[in-house]
């Protein structure tokens, strides 16, 4: 087949053995499966109630056991060949027997719900404008005779409660709406089931952090389970941990605590639709309430926590410095009765002399092979020294360096940011020492404060420099061809006829700001595609949604595999079963002639109440970077391209086009770029997708000094730099600022209408021309 063909052609051709479709093949249904098996995370399993017996009798409680979650929506949202619910997936295993007229009731109460078209909370009218339904109906009050018929068929009850969201809309914690907490109704059936059953579960269906007080501090609940949002086979994965088939491993990626008030974060999130200040600075998540005096006490499932089946033994535990790279190595012996995957983590203290520091910092994570009772693996983790720096945003070593001070660098292993004990293992260092010395970027201008490790408040000065310009340095000379003149095809710079810069040289400039924008869909796709000059033989790739799957519309008659949210994707701290789902999402991708798809995401989880949390991995970069990067390498290991997005602090849903994240050069490094740092220099994504919103009053799309100073000059990326759909950015300035794509096509208002039809454009010839160029490169690579 020649090069571009499915591109050009648009030939559905499976890419399976034996001519077979992979598209929302059972091998992908089992991979997802199997993700959402690792991604599970046991919270809670008092006197062993759990795994359940065979022949167990339960009786299963509350509307979620029916309106299974499987993910969030919006550009989330996946269209798979069906979703099986709990109910379904429970009776569909013959090891436990359901009380059906308790399960039948709730499902007629939903069915009933959904046809009237029941919605609550703020954000009603979103959600019917979206056709959002699911996970917003009132919990049904408990028909006597059905908890009477429940308790003489068993002393076992399951508890479910789920929770939706998506993009456009954040959750409120103001009392117009229950998502952080239990609504009155859910409160209620928990009363009722508690007082009536000796044995508890709760399965959270949740795609984020919840209150878990609730069941975690009630004796009357024996067990809970996060089964998280597992995609279509969540619900059959869920049951697999249930019954034992598998031991649960998932460890949490978040911190849980007593109440949404104890985020540091949660003051200010809806405090103004125009801003958000960032003034909790680098402690986020744990490294806040691990570090700052009092925090400790709010936290009720720390971070990496998750219990097994099984019990686990890690030693010995040695650390040693090899160049510049330390390696920690561990043993995990299987010491239970149960086959189990364990996770180690490790965390180093850094000191803190000159610079506020948080008390411990994820470094280094694995997660062995599935170890049969007795059996042990070693474990070796490595990371650089330089790794541990900290971004001087104030002169306190050096000023808009990297740098690591002077003292004692002190380790921690074990299973959660709680359970790592600290190590015999030592690195010190003599004198501070300067890893990297960058520039000063993004500086705040009306931060007006930031934390300190103490729980005090510093003022932060508005910064007065003057933002950086970054001159274009390609050169690109008009060498267009007379009508009637044999014009060079990119196929003749893919087979070595002509260079690219040649090629590029004979586009006039219309061509070249014709390029830069979004083209209009083709066969299964919408969302758009890109490049598109027929005359030269330059194709038109499509674009596609991501990141739980693949999403094409039901019309076409196409079902993707929905595989698990982000978030549950990271609590399976399983780098290699997540670089196999990139893997299959770029098939289900390239066989429907889509090329770039358009995850990960890997913002960070900054509050419990942003909309599209489920959308993103971690409240930790570090853990963020590496799933994002597994995902890339997956991807485009199969010539398709990866986006990581949204570059960045898209931290909240409202007003997102509008709003401003202000916060300090330091938390904008070490917290909300390092992931995408790492991603970018460990699996060099071919695409970066900037945010919709400001950075310290300017939009990212336009902020040269983000993509241009940071992810191009500091990071060294290369690729091609998008805009999100439909952003308010100039166009002019995004490719002044290295912002390479102007997405979609259309304009919002009106689709017949090309965006680029309505912007003249002012730019230089050689910006645009290097904007080309990044594209060509990118179509090139395709295949």
């Amino acid at each position: 087949m020649e090069k571009w063909a499915r591109i050009n052609y648009m030939p559905c051709l499976p890419l399976g053995d034996g001519r077979a479709c992979v598209t929302g093949c059972e091998k992908h249904i089992h991979l997802a499966r199997e993700a959402a098996e690792e991604g599970i995370v046991l919270l809670k399993n008092n006197g062993g109630v759990l795994p359940l017996q065979k022949g167990a009798r339960v009786a299963v409680f509350g509307t979620a056991q029916i309106d299974y979650i499987k993910g969030g929506g919006g550009s989330g949202i996946v269209y798979s060949a069906y979703t099986r619910n709990l109910y379904e997936a429970l009776k569909a295993n013959a090891d436990i027997e359901v009380y059906d007229p308790l399960s039948q009731f709730y499902e007629a109460c939903v069915l009933d719900a959904i046809k009237r078209g029941e919605l609550e909370g703020r954000d009603t009218k979103v959600a019917r404008r979206l056709g959002y339904l699911k996970g917003n109906i009132t919990e049904v009050e408990i028909p006597q005779e059905l908890l009477e018929g429940a308790r003489a068929f068993t002393d076992t009850a399951i508890l479910t409660v789920c929770r939706y969201s998506g993009e456009y809309f954040d959750r409120y914690a103001d009392g117009s709406e229950t998502y952080f907490e239990l609504s009155a109704e859910e409160a209620r059936m928990v009363e009722t089931v508690c007082q009536s059953f000796a044995r508890v579960i709760v399965l959270l269906n949740t795609g984020a952090v919840t209150d878990s007080t609730w069941f975690a501090y009630n004796d009357k609940i024996a067990a809970a389970v996060l089964i998280g949002q597992g995609g279509m086979e969540g619900a059959s994965a869920a049951v697999n941990v249930l019954t034992g088939a598998v031991t649960p491993s998932g460890k949490l990626v978040d911190t849980y605590a007593k109440a949404f008030a104890d985020y540091p974060s949660s003051k200010g999130f809806h405090e103004s639709p125009d801003y958000v200040k960032y003034e909790e600075d680098i402690f986020v998540g744990y490294r806040y309430f691990e570090t700052v005096p009092g925090a400790r006490e709010r936290v009720v499932y720390p971070f990496g926590f998750g219990l097994s089946y099984t019990d686990f033994d890690l030693s010995p535990v040695t650390g040693t410095l090899d160049g510049e790279e330390i390696r920690i190595r561990a043993t995990v012996k299987n010491v239970g009765a149960y086959a189990g995957k364990e996770v180690v983590q490790v965390y180093y203290a850094a000191p803190a002399h000159k610079m506020t520091k948080a008390a411990r910092s994820l470094c280094a994570f694995a997660k062995t092979r599935l170890l049969l009772p007795g059996e042990s693996e070693t474990l070796t983790l490595c990371f650089r020294v330089a790794d541990m720096a900290s971004y001087d945003d104030t002169g306190a070593v050096q000023r808009s360096a990297w740098v690591l001070e002077a003292g004692a660098y002190r380790f921690f292993v074990g299973n959660s940011v709680r359970d790592a004990a600290e190590i015999e293992y030592k690195y010190v260092l003599e004198k501070d020492l300067v890893v990297e010395q960058l520039s000063a970027y993004c500086a705040p201008t009306r931060l007006g404060r930031r934390l300190l490790a103490t729980g005090e408040y510093v003022d932060v000065p508005d910064a007065v420099s003057t933002p950086k310009s970054f001159p274009c340095d390609y050169v690109c000379e008009e060498k267009i061809p007379a009508d009637g003149a044999k014009k060079h095809l990119l196929i003749d710079v893919a087979e070595g006829r002509v260079t690219l810069d040649a090629f590029i040289a004979q586009l006039t400039d219309d061509e070249l700001w014709r390029l830069l924008a979004g083209k209009r869909n083709q066969g299964v796709a919408i969302t758009d595609g890109m490049g598109g000059l027929a005359k030269y033989g330059i194709p038109t790739p499509m674009t596609a949604d991501g990141p739980a799957g693949v999403r094409i519309k039901p019309v076409t008659g196409i079902a993707t595999t929905a595989f698990p949210v982000e978030t549950m994707l990271a609590c399976t701290w399983n780098t290699a079963l997540v670089e196999r789902i990139g893997i299959a999402a770029a098939l289900e991708c390239k066989e429907n002639n889509m090329f770039m798809w358009l995850a990960p995401a890997l913002n960070i989880h900054r509050s419990p109440l942003c909309g599209r949390n489920f959308e993103y991995f971690s409240e930790d970069p570090f853990v963020s970077g590496k799933m994002a990067a597994a995902v890339v390498r997956g991807a485009q290991s199969q010539r398709v391209v990866a986006t990581a997005k949204h570059f960045a602090c898209n931290n909240k849903e409202t007003n997102r086009k509008e709003s401003d994240s202000v916060l300090s050069e330091r938390a904008l490094r070490e917290i909300y770029l390092k992931g995408f740092e790492i991603c970018v220099r460990e699996s060099a994504p071919w695409m970066v997708m900037t945010a919709y919103n400001l950075v310290n009053g300017v939009r990212a799309a336009e902020h040269a000094e983000l993509i241009q100073g940071i992810l191009r000059g500091e990071w060294g990326f290369e690729g091609v730099v998008t805009t999100d759909w439909h952003g308010h950015a100039e166009r002019n300035r995004e490719l002044s600022a290295g912002n390479d794509i102007h997405m979609p096509c259309a304009s919002y208002e009106d689709r017949a209408v090309d965006y680029i039809d309505t912007v003249p454009c002012k730019t230089s010839r050689n910006e645009m021309a290097l904007c080309v160029k990044r594209l060509l490169q990118m179509l090139l690579w395709m295949e």
